[in-house]
């Protein structure tokens, strides 16, 4: 069974340096890929069955390379970026909508902050106004529920649906439980990462980091490298590979 979800994070750069960070991003980081590195990775892989490519970081606008990979793989699958924002007010944002990525996601990694909060409602309506399919990535740490509630509430409100909203349990500590995460979703219906019951692999996610190492997921620390840039190394990779859980709390 092909992977039909590719992550590919570009960098592990990043101006935000936070601390819960799965990758330890930061402003000194480092970039392995090139873009035709990415181009002719994610080719192979659309020929083997790939249907879309998330590209993440780090910060994907903090890598030279960004437009230009999501320029030439237009039609080849569905193109998704996960921003942190910080750029989009400037000509880099100008330039991500130039390139036409299929849908962008801007996170909120600190609910409780109200400019945050609101720099990303203006940034995603605005993505909308243009043309751009947006979402919100919103980072649910289990000591910040009602911060985090009351922030969904706040997208409701602006018109942001939780169709448009991918709640994310916070890894590491201070993970919270599914239930918990159904509250701050209000109690409807919402979406979230696959493993939210219960840590464990899906067949149609890999995950390849910025150092070219792969996963089941983006945040466990079981990897392999990927010895070449070919769907056949990425099944490789992924062949016999296990998981690390990634959560935890305070409680034990």
């Amino acid at each position: 069974m092909p992977v039909e979800r590719l992550s590919i994070e570009l960098t592990n750069r990043c101006a935000k340096s936070c601390a819960f960070c799965y990758n330890a991003s930061g402003p000194r980081g480092e970039t392995l890929w090139t873009a035709d590195e990415v181009v002719t990775f994610a080719e192979d892989a659309a020929r083997a069955g790939t249907r879309a490519v998330s590209l993440g970081g780090g910060e994907p606008l903090q890598h030279d390379g960004v437009f230009e990979i999501l320029a030439r793989l237009e039609g080849t699958l569905f193109r998704s970026v996960t921003t942190n924002g910080l750029l989009l007010d400037g000509p880099l944002g100008d330039a991500l909508i130039a390139a036409r990525p299929d849908k962008v996601h801007v996170s909120i990694h600190f609910a409780e902050r109200e400019a945050e909060v609101a720099r990303v409602i203006r940034q995603v309506t605005a993505l909308e106004e243009r043309g751009v399919h947006g979402g919100i990535n919103l980072l649910v740490p289990r000591s910040g529920l009602d911060a985090a509630r009351a922030t969904a509430e706040r997208l409701w409100a602006a018109g942001i649906s939780n169709e448009r909203i991918v709640y994310l349990p916070q890894r590491g500590r201070d993970t919270p439980t599914p239930e918990e995460m159904g509250r701050v979703a209000g109690g409807l219906r919402f979406q979230s990462m696959s493993c939210l019951m219960g840590c464990g692999r899906s067949p149609r996610f890999a995950a390849v980091a910025w150092d070219r190492t792969v996963a089941w997921c983006s945040y466990t620390t079981e990897r392999r490298p990927l010895r070449a840039l070919t769907a056949q190394a990425l099944d490789e990779a992924l062949d016999g590979l296990g998981l690390v859980f990634c959560g935890g709390t305070d409680d034990a």
